[in-house]
């Protein structure tokens, strides 16, 4: 602690938003150790194993939005961050989808039944839900300068475009992600965490990218042809 305090501010911050993050990881896998020993029903398992899973993601995902704030004039350091707890996240959350869209794919691909699928979508919902007032309690303590009450329950919005590209946008950074996803199926587990870790960071560096370059060149080259 006195090697912390000796430390500049923001450089404090870096560190303790860093430390929370470390911490609901190790939380959680702490918890999912547990339940997999202790729960033998396989609905109330899977419940609770997508429930720690979604929990662990949106709260490393809203510090992590902290973290980019903090050094917002580097944003390698925010692309380094996304990978690094894309790996971690990957790692530690093997045999859940902590996703929507992941658990209805594997509804539709017919890999989970619509009751069992049903479970884990109520499960990540009630869990974004709680991370959400355990976060907003946690900045409560005004840890850092980053950390106050108002700032989870504040409305912002997160799309800074036109309603019409950020939906494209979104849509072909899903597709991207999606069609990877099922073609590294055959890759070995642990290279396949790493290229969906390299391929996330890629797609939220790309976002912005591929928005300019189709909205600033490939439409307006199609209109005029």
């Amino acid at each position: 602690m006195s090697a912390l305090l000796g430390l500049r501010p923001e450089v404090q911050d870096t560190c303790i938003s860093l430390g929370l993050m470390l911490l609901f990881v190790l939380f959680v896998g702490l918890a999912r150790v547990i339940a997999r020993q202790q729960l033998h029903r396989p609905v109330v398992h899977a419940f609770v194993l997508e429930f720690l899973a979604t929990f662990q993601l949106c709260c490393c995902t809203h510090e992590l939005q902290v973290l980019s704030e903090q050094d917002s004039a580097h944003p390698t350091w925010t692309l380094t961050l996304i990978y690094f707890f894309s790996l971690v996240h990957g790692l530690t959350l093997v045999g859940t989808a902590s996703n929507p869209c992941g658990v209805m794919m594997q509804m539709i691909l017919g890999g989970m039944s619509p009751e069992m699928g049903a479970v884990r979508l109520l499960a990540q919902l009630v869990s974004a839900l709680c991370s959400r007032y355990c976060i907003s309690a946690l900045w409560s303590l005004s840890l850092t300068k980053y950390h106050y009450d108002e700032r989870i329950l504040a409305c912002r919005n997160p799309i800074h475009t036109d309603m019409s590209k950020a939906i494209i946008i979104e849509a072909i950074c899903s597709f991207i992600f999606h069609s990877a996803l099922l073609h590294f199926q055959e890759v070995r587990t642990k290279l396949r965490i790493h290229l969906l870790a390299a391929l996330i960071t890629f797609l939220a560096y790309a976002g912005v990218l591929m928005m300019i370059l189709m909205f600033s060149f490939f439409l307006p080259w199609l209109h005029n042809n």
